[in-house]
């Protein structure tokens, strides 16, 4: 998720004889730090919320076959991070070059062959899941190379970049039993999905207020969507919220309930979390206010996939979800980490 317009590169020669000899050597503490990065440890707090939105919209609560989808969602999203950075190594090394590969500190080879492995890795767990959450695993791990390889400097990048997202939440609900029900949900968060990537592809030059503006405009309307309106209970859930029973308020009931207020409350800690580094980047684009903005967006990912489960009637679910975020800013600064970014 870079910008469109670069400027001219100078293409990066690779030998591996001028690599450091501890490249392939044995885990060091910077070695692993360097995977780490590669990865975006930190970003991959923000994905078990995926899993658990889709399962909550299936209408089912998270379990121990939850952690086989989970896993598969973790291993595909780490394979693109690292796809990402072995795609744009050249590009890296004159935009970027304290990275990983353009810093030397893993091999293109050895961050090819670990694209292949987690991907490979994710495909097994979802088959693990079953063939359903099979089914969705598979285009999105198309999905997730089509993008690396071919597609993140086309304008057809952010959309790809959104359906990944969305079939990471569908793939949770089709392990738990219906994908069909979590639709509603997928497309919301591949609407907040769409905005940051745009977004993102102004990183390293700035100059765009119209990412910024169209970010915080859709980030308006899925707060609306997300907070006003109910979404369809299944149907187990619908019976248990009968009238004499307990259980979430059925669709169109009064919204004074704690799974209302929880929604409210997350999908206005998603906003603001959202809205006001797109309202800085707008003003001033500048490539560390875009950054920034980046960063808010990857950021109020968690709060949304809480929202989305909460308003499907699960508030505990919900609530599971929204502890990822400030585990993964406590996890980044325990070790220093870098800013996190998708590009």
């Amino acid at each position: 998720m870079t910008h469109s317009a670069s400027p001219p590169l100078t293409p990066v020669d690779r030998d591996t004889t001028s690599e450091p000899p501890t490249a392939d050597g044995p885990v060091t503490p910077s070695r692993a730090a360097a995977w780490a990065e590669l990865i975006r440890l930190p970003a991959l707090f923000t994905v078990p919320g995926d899993t658990l939105a889709g399962v909550a919209a299936a209408g089912a609560r998270p379990g121990p076959r939850a952690l086989l989808p989970i896993g598969s969602s973790l291993c595909l999203y780490a394979a693109g991070m690292v796809l990402n950075d072995w795609a744009d190594r050249d590009e890296d090394a004159v935009e970027r070059p304290h990275r990983p590969l353009p810093s030397g500190r893993i091999r293109p080879t050895t961050a090819l062959t670990a694209a292949c492995g987690l991907t490979g890795a994710g495909l097994l767990l979802a088959a693990r899941a079953g063939r359903p959450a099979l089914a969705v695993a598979a285009p999105l791990a198309a999905t997730v190379w089509a993008y690396d390889l071919a597609l993140k400097h086309t304008p057809a990048g952010p959309a790809a970049m959104a359906a990944a997202r969305g079939l990471d939440l569908l793939m949770g609900a089709a392990a738990a039993g219906s994908a069909r029900a979590a639709a509603p949900s997928a497309a919301l968060l591949g609407c907040h999905t769409l905005a940051v990537t745009a977004v993102s592809r102004r990183e390293t030059t700035g100059g765009s207020t119209a990412a910024p503006l169209a970010a915080l405009a859709t980030t308006g309307a899925v707060t609306r969507l997300v907070a006003h309106r109910r979404a369809r209970l299944p149907a187990g859930r619908r019976a248990a919220a009968a009238p004499g029973l307990p259980g979430p308020t059925p669709v169109g009931g009064a919204r004074a309930t704690p799974a209302g207020a929880v929604t409210a409350a997350l999908a206005a800690a998603y906003a603001v979390t959202a809205a006001r580094p797109y309202v800085h980047a707008a003003l001033n684009p500048s490539p560390p206010l875009t950054q920034r903005a980046v960063g808010g967006g990857i950021r109020a990912t968690v709060p949304l996939q809480a929202a989305l489960a909460a308003r499907s009637g699960a508030t505990a679910t919900s609530l599971l979800i929204a502890a990822l975020g400030p585990a993964g800013r406590l996890f980044a600064r325990g070790r220093s980490m870098r800013k996190v970014s998708i590009t």
